[in-house]
């Protein structure tokens, strides 16, 4: 038996090409030469036979596959069967490329079929070929399909009119499902159909815990089928007799809705099931024309465009949500019956898709996210850089390959760490700045942007604090002034002097190094809080405004850091802190993942405890108050002691990083 394949290297292809091996054919695989190698990989997959494969050098896109004359002559009259599976099953591609592929391809192969004067020219169409007809499509329908505006759909209609209309020899149609993984082993080649909702669900299953209710969406039924399925039941029918001529849909006879589906691999994936699920149609009563123009509207088309780009999913896919099609498939049971082919249920082998997908085809393994390929030979400016939190960030950057640009108070333990920085091979540029001063801040961008043209990470890390409860700050009004001199105003001077650069270059990075007590509205630092409050508010500002041209801002809300600032404090001693190299590490992840916050989960907690009920989070924070004295340095009557006592390492212990 000797078969002929287009797309034998593809997806669907290598299964069928290891059926048709099983039966001791010879098979020969059109190939173009530089997808040769891909097929030597394949004979290594197909093990004892593989030499039975047969390299046919040509094109898709050439008349009659391109093939030459010393092909035709020696397969002529030779193909008992000629299997048809090069295509774009791709909803995203543009409509050249379905035309291209889908259309003239299938001519040109059937030119090719002809030309072999083959026995059966086995079409593999799709279910796409029926458009968006509403109600059940037969396997003896073809004219009645509907709604084929979209180009997949359209294109996998007319490649198989073509073949219906104009082959010279028998055929036979096939209609797969939405065609997914293995069913044992989870192989998939591409992202495509539900797969392009794995990443939304990885996303909700980061952020909330399994036992989490949530809300999502109902639809359509999607008819899904696993690949090994699809090859064995073209392998079967296509040696059955007295068949051609007919169409064979080899879906799933129960297809689950759009709901349902996204719950099964929920499951699979251990995310968040949804627990209601809204139908979309129900806004169906909505007219039209409303619900077009509310869609591009520019702020919904931007935030639309976002948030799918962000999970990896083509707006196209979203018109599939209420896909109305069911398909009979009385003729493909018929045929398989008694085989033992049957598709599985989707529940029972979606744990396999989802571990092979996360193993091997999540996006996120190809990006490079590593704090190297964020910053190597890129300049990045450090405020604050020759103690804690910022010497630490300035060594992680310094291994990461980063040009270094580190400014502080005191030149000489600048020139220190410099040297030290040095030594371990960092280019490294020092610069002796007092943030607090404006002129200096002006000079020190000067200099930086004469020196390196442009800035592409600024972190605001230099800052003050103070710890001093009201009652004793009545008349040191310049506890104020000093904190905000240095930490707003000083940041502020940084990020208007270095952002018209990066606003004209479209790119830059701004972290600010901001406090849990801008969550916690922590007593004893109102000073303090009220500086980086500003910031934040400051830094919402100016995102809000270069949104569109890549310019970007991360805060940092810091819990407690065990860093000099906060070592007049000695009862600290004795509390849970960071490091300055666990803090340093949150800085490298907002310079690799650009979020727009980076907070603890018990910051974010007493930001939304404030917001839902403010009494009880000032009540809390006031014990917390009442709890720790003053610092002797703070001065008045009521000095700190020294050593905690258990009920403050306590609570203390349970507001972890929480500034007292």
């Amino acid at each position: 038996m000797n078969y002929f394949l287009t797309g034998g290297t593809g997806f669907i292809g290598r299964f069928l090409v290891e059926k048709l091996l099983e039966r001791g054919g010879e098979v020969h695989l059109l190939v173009r030469k530089e997808s040769l190698d891909k097929l030597e990989t394949l004979r290594e997959r197909w093990g004892p036979g593989s030499e039975r494969v047969h390299a046919v050098i040509g094109d898709l896109a050439s008349p009659a596959l391109g093939l030459d004359d010393d092909t035709r002559n020696a397969l002529a009259g030779k193909v008992d069967h000629f299997f048809h599976l090069a295509a774009v099953y791709d909803m995203a591609s543009d409509e050249d490329t379905q035309q291209q592929a889908n259309v003239d391809g299938t001519r040109h192969a059937l030119e090719a079929a002809r030309v072999l004067k083959a026995g059966c020219f086995h079409h593999v169409s799709s279910i796409a070929a029926a458009g968006m007809y509403k109600g059940t499509f037969r396997e003896d329908m073809f004219e009645e399909a509907q709604n084929l505006e979209h180009p997949y759909l359209r294109s996998k209609h007319e490649s198989e009119g073509i073949v219906r209309e104009e082959s010279e020899v028998p055929v036979r149609i096939y209609r797969p499902g939405m065609v997914v993984g293995h069913s044992r082993t989870g192989e998939m080649d591409k992202v495509d159909g539900p797969y392009y909702f794995f990443k939304m669900i990885q996303k909700v299953r980061h952020a909330l815990p399994e036992w989490v209710p949530t809300i999502g969406l109902e639809g359509g039924r999607l008819n899904i089928v696993p690949v090994d399925f699809v090859a064995a039941a073209l392998d079967h029918i296509a040696h059955l007799e007295g068949e051609d001529g007919k169409c064979f849909h080899l879906v799933d006879p129960d297809p689950e809705k759009v709901g349902e589906i996204l719950n099964i691999f929920c499951e699979a994936g251990h995310a968040p099931r949804m627990a209601m699920r809204v139908d979309s149609r129900m806004f169906g009563f909505i007219p039209p024309f409303i619900r077009q123009s509310l869609k591009n509207l520019p702020p919904v088309k931007r935030l639309s465009s976002a948030v799918l780009d962000d999970l990896g999913i083509p707006a196209s896919v979203l018109s599939f949500i209420n896909y109305p099609t069911r398909f009979d498939n009385r003729e493909a049971e018929r045929a398989l019956k008694g085989s033992g082919i049957e598709v599985p249920r989707l529940r029972d082998y979606a744990p396999v898709l989802w571990d092979y997908w996360e193993r091997h085809m999540d996006p996120d393994l190809f990006r490079d996210r590593s704090l190297r390929g964020a910053v190597e030979g890129k300049v990045c400016v450090i405020t604050g850089a020759t103690s804690g939190i910022g010497l630490a960030t300035a060594e992680k950057l310094a291994d990461a390959g980063a040009i270094l640009v580190i400014g502080a108070r005191k030149p000489e333990r600048l020139k220190e760490v410099a040297e030290k920085l040095r030594a371990k091979g960092a280019e490294v540029h020092p610069y002796q700045c007092d943030f607090s001063e404006m002129e200096a801040c002006d000079k020190f961008v000067a200099e930086v942007l004469e020196a390196h043209g442009a800035v592409d990470v600024l972190i605001n890390n230099a800052g003050r604090s103070i710890r001093r409860s009201l009652a004793l700050s009545f008349d040191r009004f310049h506890d104020f002034e000093r904190t905000m001199q240095l930490n707003y105003f000083g940041s502020v001077r940084l990020i208007m002097g270095f952002a018209p650069v990066m606003l004209k270059r479209k790119t830059g990075h701004v972290v600010n190094i901001s406090s849990i007590g801008v969550l916690t509205n922590a007593p004893r630092f109102s000073a303090y809080v009220a500086s980086k409050s500003a910031l934040d508010s400051f830094s919402r500002c100016a995102a809000a405004e270069w949104s569109d041209r890549n310019v970007t801002f991360t805060t940092i809300n810091m819990p407690l850091v065990k860093t000099p600032m906060i070592a007049p404090t000695r009862i600290y001693d004795s509390v849970p802190t960071l490091t300055p190299d666990e803090a340093a590490d949150m800085v490298a992840e907002a310079i690799i993942h650009r979020p727009k916050r980076i907070a603890t989960r018990l910051g974010v907690f007493a930001q939304v405890t404030h917001a839902v009920a403010p009494k009880l989070g000032e009540i809390v924070m006031n014990t917390g108050y009442r709890m720790f004295p003053d610092s002797p340095s703070a001065g008045g009557a009521r000095a700190a002691r020294t050593q905690a006592t258990s009920e403050q390492i306590a609570f203390a212990a349970l507001m972890r990083g929480i500034h007292w």
